[in-house]
């Protein structure tokens, strides 16, 4: 850690010092709504092709990291902090006669598995509290030492409030009734601890106030600091923890520091709710649903779906219809992918193809899906110009039976599946193989429906031959089945209706078929993870 060159406790003390201030730097072209100023901003970062983002709770609604390095060549430095002590933890540990360490390390396992379930991308490093407590120390005793924090008799460190005068307030104003609890030293009650006593039966670090614990805020200014020194281009989070949490590490860090700006932009995520509730999901109201049991109903690929149809700024209902309609959407998108594939491989007939239609519709829709994201990571928008672009390939393949010769377009097909399945990737959608356990189990699947398949094409081109006789069902002057192998094709279309469930659909068009495997069971319908082969014709 390091201090800016700032000195001075009377520089805190400045009017209009509420004013964000424009960092200096490299401009990445995006813009991104900043909580402290509440409007969009441009963002611009220290150095060129980096950005330092601090994280003090997973933001799992926007796919930032992914977007800012992937499409904007920005090497996101992302460190979150792992809180390993707290008075949650130490009930618990109560409660059950074991350490905190030991609950700590079950929570912290717990939460890197179900990161991983969603595919979400780790940080560069996690930084446990415990870990850092010497730092924790030296931090409060700067903070202490440039006139902003005061310990008492009881051997608790406050934060000074007064000591920064209309500094404080930055996202909802100094709310003089939302204060923290604490001792009856407080010289006001919106000051909060750094430092805090332990009691008896607690886990304690001995310090130059007696032996205590850090303080909540304490921790993250820190641990950003150890990282990242004085200067901070990104520090992201829940919108709940604007207000006091990240209110008060401003306040530490830059009466550290005595810097004038310590972090540049603040990006909040909104809450993710059960419809029809105005409260977040959350352990303590009871209203919540693990992910171990969300991944029961729903997989990885329609969660992060589910994100991106919303702004990560805005709440976000949970529901089974909200849920539904990301599993279409992603159906959507598969099962054009999987058609593309049938007609680059020759397996689906399709009229004359508008090339150049699709050229420029996959050029619009590159250029409008980056323009989507520079504005404030506009998923939404940008998920609605990739549905577009599907609407506008679903209707060049428009299946006919037989083919008249004419020239094929696997190209540009090809170009517009590859632009789809990239862009996803940044989203962390992965549309051939959504859970890599499913792709490893259904191999030796695979070669049975292949060959049920191909026998049940030779039936069907069987039943299909054509004849022109009297005891034809065609009409008088064109061609029509036999009648006594009608029951054959009805027996095709019985089998293929009953694997339909099973997760095995057979597309029949005209002399030809595709078959697929989809995942899950009865009742998870839509996303696709396998191959298809060529029917025989007749």
């Amino acid at each position: 850690m390091h201090r800016d060159r700032f000195p001075g406790v009377g520089l805190l003390k400045k009017k209009n010092r509420k004013k964000w201030t424009t960092p200096s730097g490299f401009d990445t072209g995006i813009k991104t709504f900043n909580s402290l100023t509440k409007q969009k901003e441009p963002l611009i970062v220290e150095r060129e092709g980096v950005a330092s983002c601090f994280t003090c709770v997973c933001d799992l609604s926007a796919c930032t990291g992914r977007i800012l390095s992937r499409l904007f060549g920005i090497t996101v430095i992302h460190a979150m902090v792992i809180t390993d002590i707290d008075d949650k933890i130490i009930k618990r540990s109560w409660e059950e006669d074991v350490s905190p360490a030991t609950i700590a390390r079950t929570y912290e396992d717990e939460f890197k598995k179900d990161m991983l379930s969603l595919k979400v991308i780790p940080p560069a490093v996690y930084l446990r509290v415990t870990e850092n407590v010497h730092h924790i120390i030296a931090f409060i005793e700067g903070i202490v030492k440039n006139g902003h924090a005061y310990a008492t008799t009881e051997g608790d460190v406050y934060f000074d409030i007064k000591s920064i005068g209309d500094r404080y307030g930055r996202f909802v104003g100094a709310v003089e009734s939302q204060v923290e609890p604490g001792g009856s030293h407080k010289r006001d009650q919106r000051d909060f601890a750094l430092w805090k006593r332990s009691k008896p039966q607690e886990p304690y670090w001995e310090s130059p106030w007696g032996r205590g614990r850090p303080g909540w805020h304490i921790e993250c200014s820190t641990i950003a600091s150890c990282v990242f020194g004085s200067q901070l281009d990104i520090h992201s989070g829940g919108i709940d923890l604007a207000f006091p949490h990240h209110e008060n590490e401003i306040a530490q860090s830059e009466a550290y520091h005595q810097c004038g700006q310590w972090a540049n932009y603040f990006l909040h995520s909104g809450h993710l709710h059960l419809k029809g509730s105005a409260e977040k999901m959350s352990k303590s109201l009871k209203n919540y649903i693990t992910i171990k049991d969300f991944l029961q109903s729903y997989s990885a690929n329609e969660f992060r779906m589910f994100c991106l149809l919303a702004k990560y700024r805005s709440g976000i209902d949970y529901s089974d219809d909200n849920m539904l309609e990301a599993r279409a959407s992603l159906a959507t998108v598969s099962t054009f992918v999987h058609d593309v594939q049938a007609y680059m491989k020759g397996q689906l007939q399709c009229p004359p193809v508008q090339e150049a239609f699709l050229w420029e519709r996959l050029a619009e829709t590159k250029s409008s899906i980056m323009k989507a994201l520079a504005d404030d990571f506009d998923t939404p928008r940008a998920v609605g110009t990739l549905l577009n672009l599907v609407y506008y390939g679903n209707c060049q393949l428009r299946p006919v039976s037989t083919s008249d010769g004419a020239a094929r377009s696997p190209a540009v097909f090809g170009a517009v599946v590859s632009y789809i399945t990239d862009i996803l990737d940044v989203f962390g959608i992965d549309l051939l193989h959504s859970k890599a356990d499913v792709a490893s189990t259904v191999g030796s699947l695979q070669n049975v429906v292949e060959q049920l398949t191909r026998f049940r094409s030779e039936v069907r081109a069987f039943a299909l031959a054509p004849r022109q006789d009297p005891l034809s069902t065609g009409t008088p002057g064109k061609p029509g089945l036999h009648p006594d192998r009608i029951p054959l094709l009805k027996a095709c279309d019985t089998l293929r209706d009953e694997l339909a469930p099973l997760g095995i659909v057979i597309k029949d068009r005209g002399a030809t078929s595709t078959w697929e495997i989809t995942e899950g069971k009865q009742g998870r319908r839509g996303q696709r993870i396998h191959n298809e082969v060529q029917e025989p014709s007749s």
